[in-house]
Protein backbone atom coordinates (compact mmCIF):
# COMPACT_ATOMS: atom_id res chain seq x y z
CA UNK A 1 0.00 0.00 0.00
CA UNK A 2 1.26 3.40 -0.62
CA UNK A 3 2.38 5.28 2.31
CA UNK A 4 2.58 8.95 1.22
CA UNK A 5 0.45 11.51 3.40
CA UNK A 6 -2.51 13.13 1.27
CA UNK A 7 -4.69 16.12 2.17
CA UNK A 8 -7.67 15.59 -0.08
CA UNK A 9 -9.49 18.90 -0.79
CA UNK A 10 -13.04 18.44 -2.35
CA UNK A 11 -14.09 21.49 -3.97
CA UNK A 12 -10.88 22.88 -4.76
CA UNK A 13 -11.85 26.39 -6.58
CA UNK A 14 -9.52 29.13 -7.26
CA UNK A 15 -9.32 30.73 -3.63
CA UNK A 16 -10.00 28.99 -0.45
CA UNK A 17 -9.84 25.63 -1.53
CA UNK A 18 -6.72 26.00 -4.32
CA UNK A 19 -5.04 28.02 -1.49
CA UNK A 20 -5.69 24.92 1.05
CA UNK A 21 -4.12 22.66 -1.10
CA UNK A 22 -1.02 24.59 -2.18
CA UNK A 23 -0.45 24.96 1.71
CA UNK A 24 -0.85 21.06 2.60
CA UNK A 25 1.40 20.39 -0.17
CA UNK A 26 4.24 23.02 1.06
CA UNK A 27 4.00 20.58 4.06
CA UNK A 28 5.05 17.76 2.05
CA UNK A 29 1.47 16.54 1.69
CA UNK A 30 0.03 15.07 -1.43
CA UNK A 31 -2.67 17.33 -2.80
CA UNK A 32 -5.67 15.53 -4.01
CA UNK A 33 -8.14 18.17 -5.48
CA UNK A 34 -11.79 17.68 -6.99
CA UNK A 35 -14.68 19.29 -8.51
CA UNK A 36 -17.05 18.06 -10.55
CA UNK A 37 -14.72 18.85 -14.32
CA UNK A 38 -10.78 17.61 -13.68
CA UNK A 39 -9.75 19.58 -16.20
CA UNK A 40 -10.38 23.16 -14.27
CA UNK A 41 -7.87 21.93 -11.92
CA UNK A 42 -5.00 21.98 -14.44
CA UNK A 43 -3.83 25.51 -13.38
CA UNK A 44 -3.93 24.40 -9.91
CA UNK A 45 -1.61 21.02 -10.12
CA UNK A 46 0.67 22.78 -12.40
CA UNK A 47 1.29 25.35 -9.73
CA UNK A 48 1.90 23.03 -6.62
CA UNK A 49 4.13 20.98 -9.28
CA UNK A 50 6.29 24.08 -10.13
CA UNK A 51 6.21 24.94 -6.32
CA UNK A 52 7.90 21.66 -5.43
CA UNK A 53 4.91 19.70 -4.49
CA UNK A 54 2.80 16.99 -5.80
CA UNK A 55 -1.13 17.13 -6.74
CA UNK A 56 -3.23 14.96 -8.41
CA UNK A 57 -6.59 15.90 -9.38
CA UNK A 58 -10.19 14.11 -10.07
CA UNK A 59 -13.20 14.96 -11.43
CA UNK A 60 -16.24 14.13 -8.93
CA UNK A 61 -19.35 15.12 -8.30
CA UNK A 62 -19.30 15.64 -4.27
CA UNK A 63 -22.99 15.14 -4.68
CA UNK A 64 -23.04 11.80 -5.69
CA UNK A 65 -22.29 7.95 -3.24
CA UNK A 66 -21.06 6.45 -5.96
CA UNK A 67 -18.33 9.01 -6.82
CA UNK A 68 -17.10 9.97 -3.66
CA UNK A 69 -16.69 6.15 -2.19
CA UNK A 70 -15.06 5.62 -6.08
CA UNK A 71 -12.66 8.58 -5.16
CA UNK A 72 -11.53 7.95 -1.66
CA UNK A 73 -10.99 4.31 -2.54
CA UNK A 74 -8.39 5.33 -5.90
CA UNK A 75 -6.62 7.86 -3.76
CA UNK A 76 -5.75 5.17 -0.60
CA UNK A 77 -5.28 2.44 -2.87
CA UNK A 78 -3.23 4.30 -5.40
CA UNK A 79 -1.63 7.23 -3.67
CA UNK A 80 -1.59 7.06 0.13
CA UNK A 81 -3.50 7.52 3.87
CA UNK A 82 -5.72 10.25 3.08
CA UNK A 83 -4.76 12.37 6.55
CA UNK A 84 -6.76 15.54 6.10
CA UNK A 85 -9.66 16.45 4.37
CA UNK A 86 -10.69 19.83 3.77
CA UNK A 87 -14.31 20.21 2.26
CA UNK A 88 -14.66 23.42 0.54
CA UNK A 89 -17.48 22.73 -1.35
CA UNK A 90 -20.05 26.75 -2.03
CA UNK A 91 -23.51 26.65 -2.61
CA UNK A 92 -24.04 30.51 -2.23
CA UNK A 93 -26.83 31.54 -4.00
CA UNK A 94 -29.68 34.38 -3.43
CA UNK A 95 -32.48 34.17 -4.37
CA UNK A 96 -36.23 35.94 -2.37
CA UNK A 97 -37.88 33.39 -0.53
CA UNK A 98 -40.91 33.16 -3.34
CA UNK A 99 -38.25 32.28 -6.29
CA UNK A 100 -36.86 29.78 -4.20
CA UNK A 101 -37.59 26.55 -5.90
CA UNK A 102 -37.74 23.25 -5.25
CA UNK A 103 -35.10 22.95 -6.91
CA UNK A 104 -32.53 25.09 -6.26
CA UNK A 105 -33.13 24.57 -2.53
CA UNK A 106 -32.42 21.37 -3.15
CA UNK A 107 -29.38 21.70 -5.38
CA UNK A 108 -28.03 23.71 -2.61
CA UNK A 109 -28.79 21.09 -0.03
CA UNK A 110 -27.11 18.47 -1.95
CA UNK A 111 -24.18 20.92 -2.18
CA UNK A 112 -23.61 22.17 1.34
CA UNK A 113 -25.50 19.44 3.26
CA UNK A 114 -25.39 16.21 1.74
CA UNK A 115 -22.25 15.99 -0.08
CA UNK A 116 -20.27 16.96 3.32
CA UNK A 117 -21.85 14.37 4.67
CA UNK A 118 -20.39 11.67 2.13
CA UNK A 119 -17.32 13.20 2.47
CA UNK A 120 -16.71 13.14 6.31
CA UNK A 121 -18.55 9.83 6.58
CA UNK A 122 -16.03 8.53 3.76
CA UNK A 123 -12.93 10.36 5.55
CA UNK A 124 -14.36 8.49 8.73
CA UNK A 125 -14.13 5.29 7.80
CA UNK A 126 -10.95 5.41 6.61
CA UNK A 127 -9.53 7.54 9.47
CA UNK A 128 -10.64 5.63 12.17
CA UNK A 129 -9.00 2.30 11.47
CA UNK A 130 -5.35 4.44 11.84
CA UNK A 131 -6.53 6.32 14.71
CA UNK A 132 -5.90 9.56 13.33
CA UNK A 133 -6.93 12.20 10.64
CA UNK A 134 -8.50 16.03 10.63
CA UNK A 135 -11.60 16.57 9.08
CA UNK A 136 -12.01 20.73 8.33
CA UNK A 137 -15.54 21.61 6.58
CA UNK A 138 -15.70 24.78 5.58
CA UNK A 139 -18.81 26.90 6.76
CA UNK A 140 -19.58 30.94 5.94
CA UNK A 141 -21.69 33.53 7.81
CA UNK A 142 -24.87 31.75 6.43
CA UNK A 143 -23.58 28.85 8.99
CA UNK A 144 -24.65 30.60 12.06
CA UNK A 145 -27.21 33.40 10.55
CA UNK A 146 -30.02 33.44 8.16
CA UNK A 147 -30.13 36.39 5.51
CA UNK A 148 -32.68 38.11 3.25
CA UNK A 149 -32.34 36.05 -0.21
CA UNK A 150 -30.39 33.03 1.81
CA UNK A 151 -32.69 30.64 3.08
CA UNK A 152 -31.52 27.81 0.90
CA UNK A 153 -28.12 28.56 1.30
CA UNK A 154 -28.59 29.30 4.87
CA UNK A 155 -30.37 25.69 5.27
CA UNK A 156 -27.55 23.78 3.70
CA UNK A 157 -24.87 25.66 5.54
CA UNK A 158 -26.77 25.20 8.67
CA UNK A 159 -27.36 21.31 8.47
CA UNK A 160 -23.44 21.28 7.92
CA UNK A 161 -22.88 22.93 10.74
CA UNK A 162 -24.46 20.29 12.83
CA UNK A 163 -22.87 17.41 10.99
CA UNK A 164 -19.73 19.00 11.89
CA UNK A 165 -20.60 19.41 15.72
CA UNK A 166 -21.87 15.18 15.34
CA UNK A 167 -18.88 14.48 14.28
CA UNK A 168 -16.63 16.26 16.38
CA UNK A 169 -18.38 14.56 19.38
CA UNK A 170 -18.31 10.83 17.79
CA UNK A 171 -14.86 10.97 16.33
CA UNK A 172 -12.79 13.28 18.99
CA UNK A 173 -11.99 10.76 21.24
CA UNK A 174 -11.57 8.00 18.70
CA UNK A 175 -8.43 10.50 17.62
CA UNK A 176 -10.48 12.41 14.78
CA UNK A 177 -10.16 16.00 14.72
CA UNK A 178 -13.30 17.11 13.20
CA UNK A 179 -13.46 21.27 12.88
CA UNK A 180 -15.60 23.75 11.44
CA UNK A 181 -14.75 27.24 9.63
CA UNK A 182 -16.80 30.19 9.80
CA UNK A 183 -15.91 32.36 6.96
CA UNK A 184 -17.28 35.33 7.65
CA UNK A 185 -16.53 38.28 4.96
CA UNK A 186 -15.87 38.34 1.69
CA UNK A 187 -12.71 36.44 0.03
CA UNK A 188 -11.02 37.72 -2.58
CA UNK A 189 -12.25 35.75 -5.75
CA UNK A 190 -12.31 37.05 -8.89
CA UNK A 191 -16.17 37.19 -8.61
CA UNK A 192 -15.59 39.74 -5.61
CA UNK A 193 -13.13 41.90 -7.58
CA UNK A 194 -15.89 42.03 -10.41
CA UNK A 195 -18.96 42.49 -8.74
CA UNK A 196 -18.02 45.85 -6.87
CA UNK A 197 -14.31 46.99 -8.34
CA UNK A 198 -14.29 50.54 -6.59
CA UNK A 199 -15.48 48.80 -3.05
CA UNK A 200 -13.23 45.69 -3.90
CA UNK A 201 -9.99 48.03 -3.88
CA UNK A 202 -10.60 49.78 -1.29
CA UNK A 203 -11.28 46.86 1.12
CA UNK A 204 -8.91 45.16 -0.27
CA UNK A 205 -6.44 47.91 0.46
CA UNK A 206 -7.31 48.49 4.14
CA UNK A 207 -7.16 44.44 4.65
CA UNK A 208 -10.94 44.43 4.71
CA UNK A 209 -11.05 41.57 2.51
CA UNK A 210 -10.31 38.07 3.21
CA UNK A 211 -6.90 36.84 1.42
CA UNK A 212 -7.65 32.79 0.44
CA UNK A 213 -3.60 32.07 1.73
CA UNK A 214 -4.43 33.29 4.92
CA UNK A 215 -7.89 31.30 5.41
CA UNK A 216 -5.41 28.52 4.31
CA UNK A 217 -2.73 29.42 7.29
CA UNK A 218 -5.31 28.57 9.80
CA UNK A 219 -6.43 25.05 8.36
CA UNK A 220 -3.09 24.11 8.52
CA UNK A 221 -2.64 25.86 12.30
CA UNK A 222 -5.90 23.66 13.13
CA UNK A 223 -4.67 20.49 11.35
CA UNK A 224 -0.85 20.67 13.85
CA UNK A 225 -2.85 21.63 16.86
CA UNK A 226 -2.19 18.93 19.65
CA UNK A 227 -5.00 17.34 20.46
CA UNK A 228 -4.89 18.27 24.27
CA UNK A 229 -6.30 22.16 23.09
CA UNK A 230 -8.38 21.14 19.51
CA UNK A 231 -10.46 23.73 18.25
CA UNK A 232 -13.75 22.48 17.18
CA UNK A 233 -15.25 26.06 15.16
CA UNK A 234 -13.09 29.00 14.46
CA UNK A 235 -14.61 32.44 13.21
CA UNK A 236 -12.22 34.29 10.27
CA UNK A 237 -13.02 37.75 9.08
CA UNK A 238 -11.26 40.78 8.78
CA UNK A 239 -10.40 42.94 10.87
CA UNK A 240 -12.99 45.14 9.81
CA UNK A 241 -16.03 43.19 9.11
CA UNK A 242 -19.09 44.17 11.46
CA UNK A 243 -20.58 41.35 13.09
Amino acid sequence: MPQAKVALVIGAGDATGGAVARRFAREGYVACVTRRHADKLESLVQRIEQDGGKAHAFGSDARREESVAALFETIEQQIGQIEVLSFNVGGNVRFPIRETTTRVYTKVWEMCALSGFLAGRAAASVMLPRGRGTILFTGATASVRGGVGYAAFAGGKHALRALAQSMARELGPAGIHVAHVVVDGAIDTDFTRQRAPDRYETRKAADGILNPDSIAENYWLLHRQPRDAWTHEMDLRPWSETW
